[in-house]
């Protein structure tokens, strides 16, 4: 075991706080009981501050932390592509997705799905969700977290994943929303602190006594300048995963779009605000906060090519396995530190954990049970929601091994099996909200052939790089979905949205923030290009 007595202490404080503050923000007045709205949506009460912090300690879990660091040694800054640009996309979506939805009052994404469209979409899209949640998302972060904590502890990677289950399922289960969004700020704070920490030590040691961690830095740009190229040229071994300028051009918006703006475990915290001001800012807040993330993800995972050359980390083990670089820089900390930094880690991974049950759970009561088992009491359907999201999470565990354990990346990989969807989902929202003769056909369409269109490019034409294939798959659906409209009719079911009574005006407070990314984001391209 690599961890000392204080780092156990440290560890052990964390969690009994976490659980402690869970339960303490979770807590009804006397006699009232939760009903769905305080559950799944945190009785729309969640400031802006609350709704950034959580949808960052959301998404930087396993797959970024661990994934990304390895990829940064494998790839390199390229692979901040999916931060950076992220944190465009989540202006668009908090300018222009986010006042749709808090104006029609919805629960979950395929509740819009079926004022829209019909039950028929909305039921099929819940079931592909559930399927992506457990199936991809939670099995590959339990498998990376376990690998990680595997590395530090010494307990067997199926003991590691099963630990941070029954942590997340703790803490998460009894207060739903309300309880994850808001300890979600303890631990972004705890997130950035560690992960600056393994930044700063590993860059310390890359710089040496004399030049420190910002000499290491500069070492860094001048030995492996390979590592500082945000567009790949052909040659680049990783371009088949980052295909060069098509990472601006091509899929990758389509796999942003579909994740930030209509994924329920990401948009269900803005779902949750006091107010569509909030809202807005919360998700502009997380955009400034998507800048940083490369700095304590990536950054460590570039040093590490340094270091493993020096001897200080196992470098063969590490170009076989690139997905083990966090676990061996975690070691590189100081007793103490080395304890924070694994509560980072932790924290990461339950809260990525408890948020996508809590999706699941919300998509299964809202969407799929209580359509067929109306009239029941609020306490039922919360019942219900925590039962689904405890088998969801045994699933994922039995699953992960098999599903993600054979994979040399963690992180492209569930980027690749979303994109598996993701070009049909953003069509069927898209045309949804902005072209009224779309139709219950074109949408059906648009879903099923994102599958079909994938599949028969990846084995048709397997060395079309995944990000394009995810961009021309995007286009053939688009087609798909308008050709099915204009032969079809509108029918009952299908409800063009109304825009007319919508405001897409935003407050001083998010158009400052949104200019001051853009540019920031400008000027980063602009260097490392």
């Amino acid at each position: 075991m690599n961890l000392e007595l204080i780092d156990l202490i440290i560890i052990a404080l964390y969690g009994i706080s976490l659980f402690g503050i869970a339960l303490w923000v979770s807590r009804e007045p006397v006699g009232h009981k939760k009903d769905t709205e305080d559950y799944f949506l945190a009785g729309r009460s969640l400031p802006w501050w609350a709704i950034g912090a959580s949808l960052i300690a959301s998404n930087i879990s396993a797959e970024q932390i661990i994934g990304q660091s390895g990829q940064g040694f494998a790839v390199g800054i390229a692979i901040a592509a999916y931060e950076w640009q992220a944190a465009i996309v989540l202006l668009i979506v908090a300018k222009w997705f986010l006042p749709i939805f808090l104006k029609r009052n919805i629960y979950t994404m395929p509740q819009y799905l079926d004022q829209r469209y019909g039950h028929g979409v909305k039921t099929m899209m819940s079931f592909y969700w559930i399927i992506l949640y457990t199936a991809v998302n939670l099995t590959t972060v339990l498998w990376l977290g376990g690998l990680a904590v595997a590395s530090l502890t010494g307990l067997s990677i199926m003991w590691s994943m099963a630990a941070l289950a029954a942590f997340a399922l703790l803490y998460s289960l009894y207060g739903g929303l309300k309880a994850v969004a808001l300890t979600d700020i303890i631990q972004v704070v705890i997130l950035i602190l560690g992960g600056l920490a393994i930044t700063w030590i590993a860059l310390d040691q890359v710089g040496g006594e004399s030049a420190g961690a910002w000499g290491g830095m500069t070492r860094l740009y001048e030995e492996v300048p390979g590592h500082f190229e945000m567009i790949l040229d052909t040659d680049n071994p990783a371009y088949n995963d980052l295909p060069g300028i098509w990472t601006l051009l091509g899929g990758l918006w389509v796999l942003h779009f579909s994740y930030w703006g209509f994924n329920q475990y990401i948009i269900q915290r803005a779902l949750g605000a006091e107010s569509l001001a909030e809202a807005q800012k919360g998700l502009a807040f997380a955009a400034f906060l998507k800048l940083f993330i490369p700095l304590i993800v990536v950054i460590p995972g570039i040093a590490a090519v340094i270091l493993a050359q020096q001897g200080a980390l196992d470098g063969a083990a590490l170009a076989e396995k690139s997905d083990g670089t966090y676990g061996e820089l975690m070691k590189l900390a100081p007793a103490g530190l080395r304890g924070l930094v694994f509560a980072a880690l932790i924290a990461a991974i339950v809260s990525s954990l408890a948020s996508m049950m809590n999706s699941i759970s919300t998509i299964f009561t809202m969407d799929i049970y209580k359509t067929r088992f109306q009239e029941k009491h609020e306490n039922h359907y919360v019942m219900v929601g925590r039962i689904s999201a405890f088998v969801a999470m045994i699933i994922a565990l039995f699953l992960a091994r098999p599903f993600v354990g054979g994979f040399a990346s963690g992180f492209q990989t569930v980027q690749e099996y979303s994109g598996f969807i993701a070009p049909g989902i953003v069509v069927v929202f898209l045309l949804g909200f902005f072209w009224r003769k779309t139709t219950a056909a074109g949408a059906f369409g648009a879903l099923l052939g994102s599958i079909l269109f994938n599949v028969m490019l990846k084995f048709g034409m397997p060395d079309i790089p995944f990000i394009i294939r995810v961009w021309l798959v995007f286009m053939a659906c688009l087609a798909a979905a308008v050709i099915l409209s204009l032969m079809s009719k509108q029918t009952e079911a299908t409800q063009p949205l109304q825009l007319d009574d919508i405001n897409f005006s935003t407050n001083s407070t998010f158009n400052r923030l949104a200019v001051a990314v853009v540019v920031i984001l400008v000027g980063l391209y602009i260097y490392l290009w």
